[in-house]
């Protein structure tokens, strides 16, 4: 089973002090087993079968991607692409923010 990268990464707020960032199928099977909450529902047994199948090569590593951001909308993790967060870092770095 070999790890598959996500196009583009994906930051999830975990707790009001710490997120993280998810690249890979494998990382968002890790999220989901580790960070959900434990009423797990349809969405969430979705994103995690299709983050494993990903892992198989069963399913498309961008259809996993957006099962897992589904799953994270309806968990209540605030989302977006690291490449915006990274974008939006440097942004306010450049400005003297």
């Amino acid at each position: 089973m070999d790890d598959k990268r996500f196009p583009v990464p994906v930051v999830i707020r975990i707790s009001e002090t710490r997120s993280r960032v998810v690249a890979s199928a494998w990382e968002a099977v890790e999220c989901l087993k580790t960070y959900w909450p434990r009423d797990h529902g349809r969405t969430y047994r979705h994103a995690l079968q299709t983050c494993l199948d990903a892992l198989d090569g069963l399913k498309p590593v961008a259809k996993a991607r957006r099962a897992f951001v589904h799953a994270a909308e309806e968990a209540g993790f605030i989302l977006r692409s690291a490449s915006a967060h990274n974008r939006t870092h440097h942004d306010r770095t450049a400005n003297g923010l």
